[in-house]
């Protein structure tokens, strides 16, 4: 989870209106029921989900036809795929615990990729399979107060033979939410990439953000397993990555909603200082990632 180096984990997504309206009573209907008729006409009338049907003769209603409002659907979720890493019982070598976090996105309905560095022991030696310690992940918030989202837990880890970057299975699969999709070339300089993650706002105070937080950024340099990437625009601790966003999917996106998976943060200044982010890249590990996910070739 991203410390000031970032190698290490970090300390501490209309009504029904059938009301008997007209059956107010036989014998007033009986002295006033002309006024009580078009009265309750001009009522109706302005009534949005209630519409009349008069006779033949238009001399009053024959029938009331309701209808009902269907409220339109909720947007979709702005980058739903984004994921939060959150661990309480991080053991150290003093044999007590601490807390941490980190980010990452969903790659697959049960798979989320994230740092290598996020899963370790206690001399902070990056580990796979079964985790030392629990990790909650939600997907999908744009805030913690929000509600919808999805949670799970890791239970399996799966360590890249390249470079800073792990592929985690959840307890329990992600539905309606379209994973971003592996890269099928590789990057090029100049490049825009968008960051999204739920770091610090802080380097020195290390707590998790209550939102999610976003930039963009440009491929400055590739190296054979790494990238580095620049701020488009002057860095804040709202659009440059920060303790705790270790794992960040830096990808590409037309419409917010879907997108590819480009690299993941490793690690890079301290926040929010000038320099380079150093990511590590998805096209050099995609067929591994595919192979320990299950996830089909394009």
């Amino acid at each position: 989870m991203r410390t000031s180096s970032r190698r290490r984990p970090l300390l501490p997504l209309g009504t029904l209106a059938v009301a008997s309206v007209l059956g107010a009573g036989a014998a007033f209907a009986a002295v006033a029921l002309p006024e009580l008729k078009a009265t309750t006409l001009a009522e109706q009338a302005r009534r949005p989900d209630r519409s009349v049907l008069l006779n033949a003769d238009g001399a009053g209603p024959a029938t009331t036809a309701v209808t009902t409002t269907t409220p339109p659907p909720p947007p979709k979720p702005i980058l739903p795929f984004n994921a939060k890493l959150s661990s309480d019982d991080i053991p150290e070598a003093t044999g007590g615990v601490r807390s941490g976090g980190c980010s990452g996105a969903l790659i697959a309905p049960q798979w989320i990729v994230t740092a290598g560095h996020c899963f370790h022991d206690v001399n902070d030696v990056r580990v796979g399979g079964k985790p030392l310690y629990t990790t909650v992940v939600t997907i999908g918030k744009l805030t913690t107060g929000e509600r919808g989202g999805q949670t799970a837990e890791v239970v399996d880890i799966r360590q890249s033979p390249l470079n800073d970057l792990a592929v985690a299975k959840l307890s329990v699969p992600v539905v309606d939410v379209v994973p971003l999709a592996l890269p099928s070339a590789p990057p090029v300089i100049g490049q825009r990439v968008q960051f999204a993650g739920w770091g610090s706002l802080s380097a020195t105070v290390i707590t998790p953000t209550d939102h999610l937080k976003r930039g963009e950024f440009t491929v400055s340099a590739i190296a054979a397993n790494e990238l580095q990437a620049q701020p488009v625009a002057p860095r804040t601790v709202e659009n440059s990555p920060c303790p705790q966003d270790s794992g960040a999917p830096f990808f590409t996106t037309e419409d917010d909603r879907t997108g590819v998976l480009v690299a993941v943060e490793s690690t890079g200044p301290a926040c929010p200082q000038p320099g380079a982010e150093i990511i590590s890249r998805v096209d050099v590990v995609a067929d591994w990632i595919r192979d320990q996910t299950g996830i089909a070739p394009e």
